[in-house]
């Protein structure tokens, strides 16, 4: 059954793939001008292999399928950002912050730090991190380093934003409760509507900065991932569903957050991606939760360990994260939706054109 839905979705996946690789074969210059990206581990490129954290993958088995080997993606090959890239036209992938902070860099930055919240304290069990407040405070840097004609133009305006964020606020926060005290505090919905309140502001703050066309991802239903099934059990269910009742009130909310932003400010291109509806599986065949490599700490791969060797066919590549072919589906349907629910109200391949 698994493997039949494998081969549906990679056979689906070389179609859609291959008619944007025709269209942008011949593109000389990329659909915008930069491209920047905010978020956590599902985005990260390498920002967190200099920092002190067990949130950083810069061995092998990650990085067995991407061209410049194990450069601290959390994934086997391209992670969802890299993939959108390359839709945009953009011929290399956007550099790490970690990697360019001493230049002046006008195609875009990659800010993404493994285990970063919303929440600063969200991820700290893990070691060190950039959260999306440091992330902001780092694109103000880099672009007040711009020439000025660049910051007071519409070139910031052009580009596109990408924001992945509040995964670790679940996963390294509300629901560890063995360091964190915030499901003791918080109700789901209390803590749902706690982190939509910091996570507009900062979303505002990224406006403010001259960002217009900006890509807020929702978050994937957390139960569905291995580390989340070995943790908590699915008591017969296919995931775990408490965990992920409360991310449907956190999504929720970032889609009203979204509309609401839309109305408010001038300019505004906000969008919505809805990973809840990307990754619905196909009829009535369930996804695989099987990890790709085999894991330490729940979550993270053994290093230097041999990964299964049909990788086309793993949803998750660790206990956490997708393997590069669940990244293709998820960038293919965010930049060019497939159903009405998958962006809201634009998907990114309009929202370039805007």
């Amino acid at each position: 059954m698994a493997h039949g839905f494998g081969r549906r979705l990679v056979s689906g996946l070389i179609c859609m793939v291959l008619i944007y690789l025709r269209a942008f074969v011949a593109s000389f210059e990329p659909q915008v001008p930069c491209y920047f990206i905010f978020g956590d581990s599902w985005v990260d490129s390498g920002n967190n292999n200099q920092l002190v954290t067990k949130a950083k993958v810069n061995y092998p088995p990650y990085g067995v399928d991407f061209p410049e080997g194990s450069t601290g993606r959390f994934t086997n090959g391209r992670t969802i950002a890299d993939i959108i890239g390359q839709f945009l036209g953009f011929n290399k992938f956007i550099p790490s912050y970690a990697s360019v902070r001493d230049k002046v860099i006008t195609t875009g930055v990659n800010y993404g730090s493994g285990s970063a919240g919303i929440r600063e304290e969200s991820g700290s069990v893990m070691g060190d991190r950039i959260s999306l407040d440091k992330q902001l405070l780092h694109h103000k840097s880099i672009i007040s380093r711009l020439p000025r004609w660049k910051r007071k133009s519409r070139f910031l305006q052009q580009c596109i934003y990408i924001v992945n964020m509040g995964s670790n606020d679940y996963s390294n926060n509300f629901f560890f409760p063995g360091v964190y005290n915030t499901s003791s505090i918080y109700t789901d919905e209390q803590y749902a509507e706690v982190l939509i309140q910091q996570y507009s502001q900062q979303l505002k703050t990224l406006y403010k900065l001259g960002g217009r066309k900006i890509v807020v991802f929702s978050l994937a239903l957390l139960g569905c991932s291995p580390v989340y099934i070995a943790r908590f059990g699915t008591k017969g269910k296919p995931c775990v569903e408490p965990v992920n009742n409360a991310v449907k009130l956190f999504n929720r909310r970032l889609l009203s957050l979204i509309r609401e932003l839309n109305s408010n400010y001038s300019h505004a291109r906000f969008t919505f991606i809805n990973l809840e509806s990307i990754l619905s599986p196909v009829g009535d065949v369930p996804m695989s939760h099987e990890p790709c490599c085999e894991l330490k700490n729940e979550w993270q791969c053994i290093p230097n360990s041999a990964p299964c060797p049909v990788r086309e066919f793993s949803f998750f590549f660790d206990g956490f994260h997708p393997a590069e072919i669940s990244n293709m589906i998820i960038a293919t349907r965010a930049y060019t939706a497939f159903s009405p629910t998958d962006a809201h109200p634009y998907d990114i391949s309009h929202l370039a054109q805007l």
